[in-house]
């Protein structure tokens, strides 16, 4: 029943959100929606920016299932940008709000999640810290999240397959190389 009424609430926001932006949106709007107390949405939520950030992850794990591989990195990315984009009121009232720091921290660790294993796929053989492997992972983290977050803040008009096709012609064999100069 939890879930069932996690996913309740997290309708009701996203459908304000089709006509509203996220400061104007409040817990008892999405309650009496719900039909459901306030006491009921304080239960699984500390307030909605909780409620955004869970839809965020919840989410977003399926979009990248399983794509965290050297061979399909690419379809992870993509898959987020397809997320973003299916979820643009969300995201775009999400961004443009003191709660984008929810969105960003979703983007980072999704990101860092599909990376590291790419990094450690690539490492396999080589005599590479955890630290230099962390630090690779990161960085393209940073990079990839940039540009998304770009992305998003510009209207989110380029098509997500061309800019995943940059991204893939500027890395492919980075990461190796990368871990090639940090072996030790």
């Amino acid at each position: 029943m939890s879930q069932i009424t996690k996913i309740a609430l997290a309708k009701s926001l996203k459908k304000f959100l089709t006509h509203n932006t996220l400061d104007k949106i409040t817990v008892k709007d999405i309650v009496e929606d719900c039909g459901v107390n306030r006491q009921t949405f304080y239960y699984h939520f500390q307030d909605i920016y909780d409620l955004v950030e869970w839809i965020f992850i919840t989410e977003g794990m399926k979009a990248l299932d399983g794509k965290n591989t050297s061979d399909s990195w690419q379809e992870g990315f993509l898959q987020v940008f397809y997320y973003v984009q299916e979820n643009k009121p969300l995201v775009v009232n999400t961004f443009h709000s003191i709660g984008r720091d929810h969105l960003e921290r979703f983007l980072y660790n999704e990101v860092y999640k599909m990376l590291i294993d790419v990094v450690n796929e690539q490492a396999e053989g080589l005599n590479v810290s955890e630290e230099s492997k962390t630090f690779i992972a990161d960085f393209y983290k940073y990079a990839f999240v940039g540009i998304m977050m770009e992305w998003i803040r510009t209207g989110m008009k380029e098509d997500p397959k061309e800019i995943t096709n940059h991204v893939s012609k500027l890395i492919t064999g980075d990461i190796r190389k990368a871990l090639l100069k940090y072996q030790g």
